[in-house]
C-alpha cells in the first residue's frame, strides 16, 4: 500500500433515511470528478431500487466478510452492509472518496482511516417523510421506525464534522457542501 499521506480523505455521508445521501454524493461527483463514490454491498435484492449498490444474499455476504473483502461492515435495518476493500485503491489519485455510512460505524472508521470527514445531512421531518414515501422501498411501519431514528446523534469524538441541511434544492446543498469543505483542504 502507498504512503497514507498520499491517499484522499474519506468523506462519510451520513443522515437519516430519506435525507438524500446518495443524491448529494452523485451531485458532488458530477460537479467535481475528483470526488469518487464507493459503492456498497448490501444484503438487499439488486433490483430494490434507490442507490447503486451490489446486492448479495446473506450467505454470499458472509463468505465475502470471511474472505476479508470488506474494509468495513455493519448491520442495520435487518440488512448487512459492506464497504469493499477496493476503497483503499479508490483513495489514490482522488480529491476525496464519498461513502454512505451508518452513524454506528463512524468511530471505527475514524480510528481505522484517521482522515475521516463526516458530512452529516439533515432535513425537515416532513421532507424526510415525503421522500421515504416516494421511494416506496419500506412499508408504513418501517418508514415510521426510520423517522423515529432521524434525530439519532452522531457519536462523540469525531474530529471533522460538517452539518448541512438538505431540505431544499440539491444544487444549493452541493454549493454549501463545497464551500464548507474548502477550509477542510479536501
Amino acid at each position: 500500500m502507498s504512503d497514507p499521506a498520499s491517499l484522499a480523505p474519506i468523506i462519510a455521508v451520513v443522515g437519516p433515511s430519506g435525507v438524500g445521501k446518495d443524491s448529494v454524493m452523485q451531485a458532488l461527483a458530477d460537479r467535481d470528478p475528483g470526488f469518487r463514490i464507493q459503492r456498497r454491498v448490501i444484503t438487499r435484492p439488486a433490483d430494490a431500487g434507490g442507490e447503486e449498490f451490489t446486492g448479495v444474499t446473506p450467505e454470499v455476504f458472509a463468505r465475502m466478510q470471511a474472505a476479508g473483502d470488506f474494509a468495513l461492515s455493519w448491520q442495520a435495518h435487518g440488512l448487512s452492509y459492506g464497504i469493499p476493500s477496493e476503497l483503499y485503491n479508490l483513495r489514490r489519485g482522488a480529491r476525496a472518496v464519498l461513502v454512505n455510512l451508518s452513524r454506528a460505524v463512524l468511530g471505527e472508521t475514524q480510528e481505522r482511516f484517521g482522515d475521516l470527514i463526516v458530512l452529516s445531512l439533515t432535513a425537515a421531518p416532513e421532507v424526510l417523510a415525503g421522500r421515504l414515501a416516494a421511494r416506496g422501498r419500506e412499508d408504513a411501519a418501517e418508514r415510521a421506525r426510520r423517522l423515529d431514528r432521524a434525530t439519532t446523534p452522531l457519536p462523540e469524538g469525531l474530529r471533522r464534522v460538517i452539518e448541512v441541511d438538505n431540505s431544499g434544492p440539491l444544487a444549493t446543498t452541493v454549493d454549501t457542501v463545497l464551500a464548507r469543505l474548502q477550509p477542510e483542504s479536501v
